[in-house]
């Protein structure tokens, strides 16, 4: 389905899908926490933060696996603790399981 599209619809239905699924698991599982995206006026993003117990993980997602994606340099320095994950449809179970 999303072979037909373009590449940022693609990635625009790949985000919208991933986290609807990973809010379902959340409220499923019964894994309350808080959650946002992070974007600065230079339009440098992180596609969704979740917070629990004063942990911070972050979530880049990609259409393609093969994608390239540099981790902004202001989150890091204002969050050096947080950890990062780049979700495809390659890894996509271990992000929803």
């Amino acid at each position: 389905m999303l072979e037909s599209r373009t590449h940022e619809e693609a990635g625009t239905l790949w985000e919208n899908f991933i986290i609807s699924e990973r809010l379902k698991r959340n409220a499923y599982s019964g894994s309350y926490c808080n959650y946002w995206f992070w974007r600065t006026q230079q339009q440098k993003e992180i596609d969704y933060i979740e917070e629990e117990d004063g942990r911070i993980s972050t979530f880049e997602f990609k259409w393609n696996p093969l994608a390239k994606y540099k981790y902004p340099k202001q989150f890091v320095e204002a969050y050096p603790e947080s950890s990062f994950t780049v979700v495809t449809p390659a890894n996509m179970e271990m992000f929803l399981l």
